[in-house]
């Protein structure tokens, strides 16, 4: 087996030449970074080699690609950041319609009046037999009495009286052709407002006050 010889320490390099490789390998690492890596990179070129070698343009290149490309980023975050605001405005167009919508299919009708002391009010709803009309009754003010009845074709039906009430709510099936409807009276000692709301099946509302 061969074995080699472990050279002596004449052989072995001394700390002023371990020192002076050193300094060399950290000179041309200092002079590739000046004259190479800077102007080709960042198109920073202090020796002016950089410019000679071609290096220099090779840098401005790509800082001017980079500047373009964070435009460009720029530029898409605005109009991201438009265009969702366009669809939120959008949304809430569509929402505020779609309410509007929602409120306008819930009540077909509502009719408002005042009633002073005594005075009374009547309207009523033209209807077949089978139909069906929801209705919202609300009193301010005060209280009345009430009587909700139909009539025709020689057929009577009461549907639903109060005294002192503040309001109802609830549906109304017709048990024949003819006007179905409310009659109000106000008997307390001021004035009241009264406001009917309607949605469902019939042909006019009238008032036969």
């Amino acid at each position: 087996m061969f074995n080699s010889e472990r050279p002596s320490l004449e052989e072995l390099p001394s700390s002023a030449q371990l020192l002076k490789s050193t300094a060399i390998a950290a000179a041309s690492a200092i002079a590739i970074l000046v004259t190479v890596v800077l102007p080709a990179e960042y198109n920073i070129d202090p020796t002016g080699v950089g410019g000679m070698l071609g290096l220099a343009e090779m840098g401005e290149i790509k800082l001017q690609l980079a500047a373009e490309a964070e435009a460009h980023r720029q530029m898409d975050a605005g109009i991201e950041e438009q265009s969702s605001l366009l669809d939120d405005i959008f949304g809430l167009f569509v929402g505020s319609a779609a309410a509007q919508d929602a409120v306008a299919e819930e009540w077909r009708d509502e009719i408002s009046f005042t009633l002073e002391p005594g005075e009374h009010a009547e309207w009523k709803l033209s209807m077949t037999e089978g139909q069906t009309v929801f209705y919202r009754m609300t009193v301010t003010g005060g209280r009345v009495n009430f009587d909700m009845h139909g009539h025709g074709n020689g057929a009577n039906a009461t549907y639903e009286k109060a005294r002192g009430s503040t309001g109802s709510e609830g549906p109304l099936v017709a048990q024949f052709d003819g006007d179905h409807g409310w009659f109000w009276r106000n008997r307390d000692n001021a004035d009241v407002t009264v406001t009917l709301q309607l949605r469902g099946e019939y042909q006019e509302l009238k008032d036969e006050t």
